[in-house]
């Protein structure tokens, strides 16, 4: 019994004495190789497996690049990548230079080609971006400027084309009416200085009121001789300015500019009727049709009581027609409009527009109403005078 237990002791120590044997996988571009070894080591695995190295290639285990010269342990089963150099082109303010890189993005090979790179840098494409194979990379590394704003250094890093995107990408940008020296359009200096003025605007307000208009509209929703208020009048709203300016604190100018209207003025519109209605009515007896009227100081008239100064009757009219009962005079412009109306006048009767008189009243709300000799009546009253149809082609919506 005791000679078998030796036995079995013998064989694991024999056992564990042996080299263990692992199987590898290696991808090389579009070659994949398959051995098993004993070997632990990256370098002496490719050796096995006949795969060369150049000078800037490298190993890849588990996507991490991995030294030739430290085993690999703890798994039976391992899959290496070898990563070949391609070139890269990098395109700078320096020139054009070759790189032959294996990194795994644009920052690390430039970092391991000795370059050191800041987050202010200009990378086309960005360091993040993965090689895949040979690219350009155009590089403008950013340099060091101090920016001198409200008495305070501060340091910057910058590769923009200009001071103002410069100031903006290290987050001091111009506000507002600030300006720079050199302006904000100019190249980033060579001297890296750069001063920033703070420009400050103050404006002082004053309100004026403006009066607004009173006019009329002609409208066609009023009956004609209405009016109506169409629209309220809104005074308007004006500001003027006194604009005061300072830079770094110390005021430089002080101007008065023009006025503003802010809000202009709303007028006052006042609607007057154009809408015609031809309506019916009976007057002293008489059945008429009409479209309007209108409320007139009535006067009268006969030719002799209207005699020339030599003392000779007037038969004579502005119209040419004979003065007597049923011809009524107004006023020159009323005239104008009016000449040659058929009017119905109540108390007096059919009549026509045939005359021009003229009145001590202010008001053109005036008819004088012609008579014969042998039937005058006199008159001095306020009457109400029908329009008849047919209406005229020019009702004359505003009466002078």
């Amino acid at each position: 019994m005791k000679k078998t237990l030796w036995a079995m002791l013998v064989v694991l120590l024999l056992s564990a004495c042996q080299p263990r044997t692992i199987s590898v996988t290696i991808l090389d571009g579009g070659q994949i190789i398959s051995i098993s070894t004993t070997k632990i080591l990256p370098e002496d695995i490719l050796a096995e497996a006949k795969i060369t190295l150049g000078a800037n290639d490298r190993i890849l285990y588990l996507g991490i690049p991995v030294p030739l010269d430290i085993a690999i342990t703890g798994n039976n089963n391992i899959t290496l990548t070898v990563r070949r150099a391609v070139i890269l082109t990098l395109v700078s303010s320096d020139g054009q230079q070759i790189i032959k890189s294996s990194a795994l993005s644009v920052g690390q090979a430039l970092t391991e080609a000795g370059y050191t790179l800041f987050a202010s840098d200009k990378l086309d494409p960005p360091a993040e971006t993965s090689i895949n194979g040979p690219i350009t990379i155009n590089y403008q590394p950013s340099r060091e400027f101090v920016v001198t704003a409200d008495k305070i250094q501060t340091q910057i890093r910058s590769a923009a084309p200009t001071v103002g995107q410069g100031l903006a990408e290290a987050g001091v940008p111009l506000v507002g009416l600030d300006t720079s020296i050199p302006v904000e359009s100019a190249a980033l200096p060579e001297d890296g200085q750069i001063q920033i003025m703070r420009v400050v605007e103050s404006i002082a307000l004053t309100q004026k009121t403006i009066p607004f208009s009173n006019r009329t509209e002609l409208s066609a929703d009023l009956e004609i001789d209405q009016q109506a208020l169409l629209q309220g009048g809104e005074p308007g709203l004006a500001i003027s300015r006194l604009r005061t300016r300072s830079e770094d604190g110390v005021q430089v100018s002080q101007k008065n500019e023009s006025e503003i209207v802010i809000r202009p003025p709303q007028d006052s519109i006042l609607g007057i009727g154009t809408k015609i209605v031809i309506r019916t009515t009976t007057v002293d007896g008489v059945d008429i049709e009409y479209w309007r009227t209108l409320h007139l100081y009535a006067t009268s008239y006969s030719p002799c009581r209207s005699a020339t100064p030599d003392g000779r009757c007037s038969y004579g009219t502005s119209s040419g027609m004979t003065a007597g009962k049923g011809v009524v005079a107004m006023q020159y412009y009323w005239y104008l409009l009016f000449g040659f109306e058929h009017l119905y006048v109540p108390s007096y009767g059919y009549a026509v527009v045939g005359d021009v008189g003229g009145s001590n009243l202010s008001s053109h709300y005036w008819i004088d109403l012609g008579y014969n000799d042998s039937d005058y009546v006199e008159w001095a009253d306020w009457v109400t005078v029908y329009f008849l149809t047919p209406v005229p082609a020019n009702p004359g919506y505003l009466l002078p």
